[in-house]
């Protein structure tokens, strides 16, 4: 897969600083705003990773976060794919404190009593931020076997929590193989993020796994 990364960089950045200069006062209106604006932060955070500007990939990830973190006030209930994305684009970024207060926010928000799949891999990703893994454990383990969450996440997560290497290994690059597979990215970013967020939290457990993909930097 060939990807002109400057390109898709500057497109990106130009979405993000449009959106900025029209950015609504209507609540619902300012919150769908603030959220294309952390997806289009997000996307030029990992051009710029894929071209090895690790400085800019890491600013632009961090302005993602942020984005995502401003839209929430005026977001619908159970918006957890926002807490999920600043803490992923945290992590990418190499913001471990960052990460860790956002976090925080997702479960002072109510991720740990959602229901529904995707708060609570926003419950368990927060645990596992905050080195909480045997709280991680449990919310890992519901996620597992269910039709409507991808497994290579969910056994990803069972694996951090758990510390098992071998089962650690196994899931990453089954959750690679995944990401290798799909044909539509959001953004039109080809990058395996997930694994890249996951990688991080790894590499503190000393469980990362080398890894070579053209959905992932060199």
């Amino acid at each position: 897969m060939v990807a002109d990364w400057e390109e898709r960089a500057a497109r990106a950045i130009e979405r993000h600083d449009d959106g900025a200069a029209r950015l609504p006062e209507d609540g619902d209106e300012r919150q769908r705003q603030l959220t294309r604006m952390g997806n289009a932060a997000w996307a030029a955070g990992l051009a710029f990773l894929m071209l090895g500007r690790r400085d800019e990939a890491a600013a632009w990830l961090v302005r993602a976060a942020e984005r995502y973190r401003e839209s929430w006030p005026l977001a619908p209930p159970g918006s957890w794919g926002r807490p999920i994305g600043a803490m992923k684009s945290r992590l990418v970024a190499g913001d471990r404190e960052g990460a860790r207060a956002d976090a925080r926010w997702a479960l002072e928000a109510g991720a740990a009593e959602s229901e529904s799949p995707i708060g609570v891999y926003a419950a368990v990703l927060a645990r596992l931020v905050l080195g909480a893994d045997s709280e991680a454990g449990a919310g890992a383990r519901a996620l597992q076997g269910r039709d409507d969450f991808p497994q290579p996440v969910a056994d990803s997560l069972v694996a951090l929590a758990e510390h098992d290497a071998a089962g650690y290994e196994a899931a990453i690059r089954a959750l690679l193989a995944d990401f290798e597979a799909r044909e539509e990215f959001l953004e039109d970013i080809p990058v395996a993020d997930t694994v890249l967020a996951f990688q991080m939290r790894a590499a503190d457990l000393d469980l990362a796994v080398e890894l070579a993909s053209p959905l992932l930097p060199s």
